[in-house]
């Protein structure tokens, strides 16, 4: 297979970096997970949301677009942790949703963002994790993060609503929906070998793959 460049999508607490770490070992690929880089605005942003909500998300798309055309240009196959896609499409129009950032603040964002995603080639496929929000929670509680405890139930149903209807409309690359509520890959060893079998169908050029019913049953007894 040659070089590929893979996203993998979904919201707070869904295990993209657990699957991230599965795939590569499975795969023999790089795994990139986002860079540690303080955002100069955060304080600020945290003190007054709707006065630093825009400069707050520019500092983040930019880091984001600049680890998007580095793995663009990787030699060999890399599996992403979160996509830049995520950063527009879920967490800034969040933002906006919630009056943080202006109309006029919002649409100068996304022309920057699409404008400029013009310029960088899309991945081959996009994996997203699709989980209800008592799984996510359920795996919030599980990994212990003392900040991410006070994350609510309409958060992360706001998140997954965001993130539906960005996958739904989402067409420049192929995606993979994988069914995180019935697939727990720290557990089954089996459901992360169905998984890397599905992402192998979809890179051939498969365009219908799903995940059956009686192929998840009985990749946790495998």
């Amino acid at each position: 297979m040659m070089k590929k460049f893979v996203a993998v999508a979904g919201n707070i607490g869904v295990g993209k970096s657990t699957l991230v770490n599965g795939l590569c070992e499975r795969l023999g690929w790089e795994p990139f997970f986002e860079p540690v880089a303080e955002n100069p605005y955060l304080a600020d942003f945290y003190a007054d949301m709707p006065a630093w909500g825009f400069h707050s998300q520019v500092f983040f798309l930019t880091h984001r677009l600049r680890a998007h055309h580095a793995i663009a240009c990787h030699p060999t196959s890399v599996i992403q942790d979160r996509s830049v896609y995520e950063d527009a499409e879920i967490f800034a129009h969040n933002l906006y949703r919630q009056g943080h950032i202006s109309a006029r603040d919002y649409q100068t964002y996304r022309d920057l963002y699409e404008t400029t995603m013009d310029f960088l080639p899309p991945p081959d496929l996009v994996i997203y994790l699709r989980a209800s929000v008592s799984t996510l929670q359920n795996r919030i509680s599980r990994r212990g993060r003392d900040y991410e405890r006070t994350i609510s139930a309409e958060y992360l149903a706001g998140l997954n609503d965001l993130y539906e209807n960005w996958i739904n409309n989402f067409s420049l690359c192929p995606v993979l929906t994988v069914p995180a509520d019935d697939l727990d890959y720290v557990a089954h060893a089996g459901h992360l070998r169905l998984i890397v079998r599905k992402v192998e169908e979809k890179l051939t050029g498969r365009e219908e793959v799903i995940f059956a019913p009686d192929e998840v049953a009985s990749a946790a007894d495998d």
